[in-house]
């Protein structure tokens, strides 16, 4: 430290008199030596342990919260436009798939069931490849593998194989896609990141607006599998969003490996070095579990247990109404433009009503407060649902659709702003990741069992309204459940006990080469860095 601020004043040294004397070439050497003298020095400070969380630079600073992060965000809300938004677009094939491979409606529904399981369950791998090749690698990949997957669709002779192409590949390369563009969402923004993500979350509703309107169009003119073949060139976009989200510092040195592929050291004793071996492994195993499957924040975390069983619980029936809402309306003799209309209106509903939305819950009043009103939104939807099983006409369908619709909005600006707030961002990517696994359970089930019983009793408002029971119930729990830790944690604080336990089981982590994000500071930050003389810096 003391090295460094004596740099720091030879370089204000120098500056000076540069600017006193007019000796412009000689100052700006001097500059570039002391420039050099400092990033050498705040390299080895980083190897050491201090300066790990900021680098003090002189230069022009682009700071959190602006900048580029504004056209991140951009990206972010196209890269969710073309994921999250596209399994319920598949409802305009569902009849011609059901017609083609004379499948049932338990059959069929497997196609956007499987995709979007995959979308979440891929979560751990999705990590994996973050920490081995950064967030813009790992989105571009995504694209290319989700342009891939419906391609082959197009040239699919049965079911089963399009289970795989649509349901593995393209829900594989949706995963790619979606997550790393939220995870470097949330680090580019802090202070804004509510407004962050209820504006990417319009993403979902853009998807909404323009999918149907585009799959009607291509159904019509090129049927099915010219609709999935252009729709495949359509996902290759995800590649152009991702080539736009630069990482916020340049790579570091990373110290140790987390996986040892080299042998073990020698023992002295062959059975003690065999049992080394599995030590090592073993170890091995449990330090990758810990650091892509956040289990010690499910073990640890009371709020992030209790949301991870809400969520999960939600998604039985939270999208479900999406991929049925077509097949419904139109068994009832609704044409299917009109049909698809609906879920375009949806769309529209949620691109008016989310930025609006985004700025309101970034007040100071909401802090502390997101859960509350993220769970009573979802108990709106849940009770949304039943408004279907009034009758099929398109008013009670639009009436369903606005009221949907509002509350769709909220509860998708604040999915991950509630996430953000329970656990620390550096467990962020790891939390996300168990969270869409335990997701991708009900998100595989749920229609495949509506599709059950749509076969069984011939009606498609029984699946509404079961999705109104399981999804108002999932509101009605995370109510209960937040408020009765918010009143256990009052008391605990009022009694002088802490009121949450340490987390032993959270290790330092090492930040992913091309998302180094633990260093982005808020506006006190940079205020106090200024003071100090020192300004941090956000490598784009």
């Amino acid at each position: 430290m003391t090295q460094r601020n004596g740099i720091r004043g030879r370089r204000d040294h120098f500056l000076h008199s540069g600017a006193s004397g007019g000796c412009e070439q000689a100052n700006g050497m001097e500059h570039e030596k002391v420039q050099e003298a400092l990033d050498g020095d705040s390299e080895e400070g980083g190897r050491g342990g201090e300066g790990r969380d900021s680098v003090a630079v002189v230069g022009p600073v682009t700071a959190p919260d602006g900048g580029w992060g504004w056209v991140v965000l951009v990206a972010t809300i196209l890269v969710l436009a073309l994921t999250l938004a596209f399994p319920a677009c598949v409802g305009i094939f569902y009849t011609d798939l059901q017609n083609e491979f004379h499948a049932s409606n338990s059959e069929t529904s497997w196609v956007p069931s499987i995709m979007t399981s995959v979308l979440h369950a891929g979560g751990p791998f999705c990590s994996v490849l973050v920490e081995r090749l950064g967030c813009r690698a790992t989105v571009m990949l995504g694209g290319v593998l989700s342009g891939l997957g419906m391609a082959a669709s197009s040239f699919t002779q049965s079911i089963t194989e399009l289970y795989i192409t649509a349901g593995v590949i393209t829900g594989l390369g949706f995963c790619f896609s979606f997550q790393p563009a939220v995870t470097i969402l949330g680090h580019y923004f802090v202070r804004r990141r509510a407004f962050a993500n209820a504006m990417s979350s319009t993403g979902t509703a853009l998807g909404l607006c323009t999918l149907p309107f585009l799959g009607n169009y291509l159904h019509t003119e090129l049927g099915w599998r010219g609709s999935f073949l252009v729709l495949g060139a359509v996902l290759l976009n995800c590649c152009v969003c991702g080539a736009v989200m630069r990482p916020l510092q340049p790579p570091r040195h990373r110290g140790q490996p987390l996986m040892n592929h080299g042998p073990p050291p020698p023992e002295e004793v062959n059975g003690r070095k065999e049992k080394g071996r599995v030590r090592t492994v073993w170890s091995c195993i449990l330090a990758s579990l810990s650091k892509h499957m956040a289990f010690d924040q499910l073990c640890n975390n009371s709020r992030y247990c209790v949301y991870a069983i809400g969520i999960t619980w939600m998604m039985l029936g939270f999208v479900v109404p999406l991929v049925y809402l077509v097949p419904y309306a139109t068994a009832n003799n609704m044409e299917q433009g009109r049909a698809a209309l609906l879920l375009s209106i949806l769309g529209i509903v949620n691109i008016v009503v989310r930025p609006p939305f985004g700025i309101i819950v970034n007040m100071p009043w909401f802090k502390g407060r997101h859960i509350y009103v993220f769970s009573t939104a979802l108990l709106v939807n849940g009770l949304s649902n039943s408004i279907c099983c009034i009758g099929p006409s398109f008013p009670v369908l639009l009436t369903y659709v606005v009221m949907y619709g509002l509350s769709m909005s909220v509860v998708g600006s604040l999915m991950f702003t509630v996430l953000m707030d329970i656990v620390d961002m550096s467990r962020f990517p790891s939390a996300l990741g168990l969270l869409a696994i335990m997701e991708s359970i009900t998100l595989l089930i749920g229609p495949p069992l509506a599709g059950i019983l749509v076969d069984s009793t011939g009606q498609y408002f029984h699946v509404f309204f079961a999705c109104s029971a399981v999804v108002a119930s999932s509101g009605l729990f995370l109510i209960v459940s937040f408020y009765w830790l918010d009143k256990k944690e009052g008391k605990a604080s009022k009694q002088g006990q802490p009121t949450t336990p340490p987390d032993p089981a959270r290790p330092p982590l090492d930040v992913a080469p091309g998302c180094q994000y633990r260093s982005v500071p808020t506006e006190g930050d940079k205020d106090k860095a200024s003071a100090n003389g020192a300004e941090y810096i956000t490598s784009v």
